[in-house]
């Protein structure tokens, strides 16, 4: 059965301006990103060669825009971008932006009376 695990409260990750918080939960390092309000927990750790995922920069990602012919800003703020190969994977799922075969572990956060916990 799943247990919830303290990070922080919300005036911690808004006092900081932070826009993520890593702990360590059973062995594992877990950061806690905050978009738009909501908060979303993911391994730090590159399945790519094992790198610090979550101590990269969070980044947007571009797509081609309707006239087929421009690229458009999109999902500003939803991606973390691993600091050793810049390999990129979304913060809310875990897909991997560059390689659909790879992904990284989520965790549910819950909020309870100003408190963030990560269920894991």
């Amino acid at each position: 059965m799943p247990e919830r695990y303290h990070v922080a409260s919300e005036e911690e990750f808004a006092a900081e301006e932070r826009s993520r918080i890593i702990t360590e939960i059973r062995g594992k390092e877990i950061a806690v990103f905050e978009i738009d309000d909501e908060y979303h927990g993911v391994l730090n750790y590159c399945p790519h060669q094992a790198g610090p995922l979550c101590e990269g920069r969070v980044v947007g990602d571009t797509q081609i825009g309707d006239d087929g012919w421009t690229w458009v800003s999109a999902r500003d703020d939803e991606i973390i971008s691993c600091p050793w190969h810049s390999w990129k994977f979304d913060i809310q799922g875990g897909d991997c932006i560059d390689d659909d075969r790879y992904s990284v572990p989520t965790y549910d956060v819950e909020v309870d009376d100003g408190e963030i916990y990560v269920v894991a």
